[in-house]
Formats: structure tokens, sequence, C-alpha cells
């Protein structure tokens, strides 16, 4: 028998009635505020960000 092997893209179309949207906060000036109400700019400097780990 043989198994087939699914795609990102549709194994994420099969489960999609599964999924619910995250909604992400970062820290802004001393306050959490939601990524998804930053304007363009602030938006792509968040993307930019560097993450790193403190020992």
């Amino acid at each position: 028998m043989e198994v087939k092997t699914l795609t990102k893209e549709e194994l994420l179309k099969k489960v999609e009635h599964k999924r619910q949207k995250c909604m992400v906060y970062t820290r802004v000036m001393g306050y959490h505020r939601p990524v998804e109400s930053f304007n363009i700019g602030k938006k792509a400097e968040h993307k930019e960000r560097k993450y790193f780990k403190e020992c």
C-alpha cells in the first residue's frame, strides 16, 4: 500500500476548519499592544527584531 505525503499547503487546507487566529502582543513603551494594530512601518520593524535568550 502506498502512502501519500501531503505538502505543507495541502495539510494546512485539510485542517483549516480546526485553526484559529493567534493574537501576538508585544511590549511597547511600558505596556502590551497587539501587533495587529501596528501601522505598516511598525509591523516591518517588529519583523526585523532579533530575539535572544538570556543565560
